[in-house]
């Protein structure tokens, strides 16, 4: 059971002990006036449960959507402007998290991604969060999104008293999944094996790739066979250029975003809402010269394809399970429209219109 109440009764906010992604039992009084968010991307899941503004209850997070995803945060600043003056801080695994600003501040709840619970528990935070009525809860749409996003949404529902919109949600997202993997149960058709790049061109590093998680296995769902996934053990890994050209893929899949702030002017492919189709295509064009990608199949036939970065790091999984399908097993899903799927999400879930630029193709040429 998610959540069971510790004490009966409808008040408006009463203790209920919360089973978090981690397996932890937390007692948190719910629904949460104010929150701190140890991930500021967790904006994405809290935004889509919000029916009005989604940062009315965040009083602290951390400052990484501004430069991980700089288009986003614009298109959330330019309808929220007191984002901006919302406090800010670093990471728990780089040890950049103010632990004193957090108390000081006092929220009603922190939560962290699960990836930070190594960190966080080497820190002590929990304990000392505790120590002052603080309690912390792991939620997850990174390490292991496909097994996780369901609770972790059911979890954000219950904090922000939202359960049936959290519901909602969750069934839009799996019949938009099974859209696609029921039709591919049905025909079973030949599988083409897909190298996946994460972050391409970020670094010189080639190539960073996924195991059997994250993108892993959404191109698993989308009916296709991740190249790496009996290579890398856990979610994320590196794959040599050489295993590349030895394993002679029939599709490729690269991950970007826009990280100017990050690695100004690099090679990566910017993606995102508003971004620039054309200078995509290009970049993405050019990081198929690369020693890695010679005489492969996928390069040759232009089976090479760019996705938003942040659909690892989101409940949005289901748009780009559609739109992997779709250009894995074009004649199957000919009728399939995952910008359409986007902007119904847009338009149910989120408080800010759709904007094309999270997709780019060079099959498209």
């Amino acid at each position: 059971m998610l959540v069971t109440c510790a004490i009966g009764g409808v008040a408006l906010a009463d203790p209920v002990t919360i089973t978090d992604v981690a397996g932890r039992s937390v007692e948190v009084d719910a629904p949460v006036k104010t929150m701190i968010l140890g991930e500021g991307r967790l904006i994405y899941a809290v935004a889509a449960l919000e029916d009005g503004d989604p940062f009315a209850r965040v009083v602290g997070w951390r400052d990484d959507l501004g430069k991980a995803d700089p288009a986003t945060y614009a298109v959330y600043q330019a309808k929220y402007p007191q984002i901006d003056a919302i406090p800010t801080f670093g990471g728990i695994k780089d040890g950049t998290f103010d632990i004193e600003q957090a108390i000081t501040i006092g929220p009603d709840i922190v939560v962290m991604n699960l990836e930070a619970k190594g960190a966080t528990e080497d820190a002590g935070l929990i304990e000392k969060l505790a120590a002052v009525g603080i309690p912390l809860v792991y939620i997850d749409f990174r390490d292991a999104p496909i097994a996780n996003t369901t609770q972790s949404l059911e979890i954000l529902g219950t904090l922000l008293d939202k359960e049936a919109r959290a519901k909602e949600l969750i069934d839009f997202r799996d019949s938009e999944i099974a859209k696609v993997t029921d039709r591919l149960r049905e025909a079973n058709p030949e599988k083409p094996l897909v190298f996946l790049e994460r972050a391409a061109g970020y670094s010189e590093e080639c190539c960073m790739s996924f195991g059997n998680e994250n993108f892993g296995l959404m191109v698993e769902m989308a009916g296709g066979i991740n190249m790496a996934k009996d290579i890398i053990p856990g979610t994320f890994g590196t794959v040599n250029p050489e295993q590349i050209i030895a394993s002679d893929p029939d599709a490729v899949i690269v991950t970007g975003a826009e990280w100017d702030a990050y690695v100004p002017g690099g090679a990566w492919v910017g993606l995102g809402p508003n971004s620039d189709p054309e200078k995509a295509h290009e970049k993405l064009a050019n990081l198929m010269k690369r020693p890695a990608f010679t005489g492969v199949k996928a390069a040759e036939t232009n089976n090479v394809h760019g996705v938003w970065h942040q659909f690892y790091n989101s409940p949005y999984q289901f748009i780009v399970i559609q739109q992997m399908a779709k250009w894995l097993h074009p004649d199957l899903f000919a009728d399939l429209d995952p910008e359409a799927t986007f902007k119904e999400l847009h338009a149910r879930f989120l408080p800010v219109d759709y904007d094309e630029g999270y997709f780019v193709s060079l099959s498209e040429d």
